[in-house]
């Protein structure tokens, strides 16, 4: 049992998760401030350093819903109050990798054109005063069948068009794609 944050993605960048916002939120009680996913982010902060004990936030969501997004948002409040924003931008650094991720775990789908088609499991680790030390994404493919079936109008993942549209260049002579039919882009 636990929190439910319902968030609507407005696919437009809103001053609602700006740094005065992560403060005004901070040190706050769940239910004194408004709904908000750095509401929950304070309340699993809160705990962890109360009760000692992990805690975790799971955001879902259909495509397009905006889950990487909030996620990112979680992620920066816990670097502001942990003390490692400035220090480590562990946002950045956690987050580096995600274009890589993104070609390889997202496709077109007939909602939305970068669509990810795989789930991330985000750990972070707090040292004993509760500030950020380090980092850890892991990722597991959801839609296997993608790569040998994709309905109308929908893509395989990214990786393969980039790789085909590459397969001239000289550091992939060796991959063979030049073998392969022409793709459609």
């Amino acid at each position: 049992p636990g929190i439910v944050l319902v968030a609507i993605n407005p696919y437009e960048q809103l001053p609602i998760y700006e740094q005065d916002v992560i403060y005004a939120y901070s040190g706050q009680n769940m239910g004194d401030m408004d709904p908000h996913i750095f509401a929950v982010a304070e309340e699993a902060y809160k705990q962890m350093a109360r009760d000692e004990k992990n805690q975790s936030i799971i955001v879902s969501g259909e495509s397009g819903a905006g889950k990487t997004v909030s996620a990112k948002y979680a992620m920066r409040f816990f670097a502001t109050v942990g003390g490692s924003a400035s220090e480590t931008n562990i946002e950045t650094k956690v987050l580096a990798s995600n274009p890589i991720m993104e070609a390889i775990g997202n496709a077109r789908t007939t909602r939305n054109d970068n669509s990810s088609r795989f789930g991330k499991y985000i750990q972070i680790g707090f040292d004993k005063r509760y500030h950020i030390i380090g980092a850890n994404m892991r990722t597991y493919l959801l839609e296997k069948s993608r790569v040998v079936f994709q309905a109308e109008d929908e893509r395989n993942y990214h990786i393969f068009y980039q790789l085909c549209a590459s397969s001239s260049l000289p550091e992939f002579k060796d991959l063979g794609l030049s073998k392969w039919w022409h793709i459609p882009v």
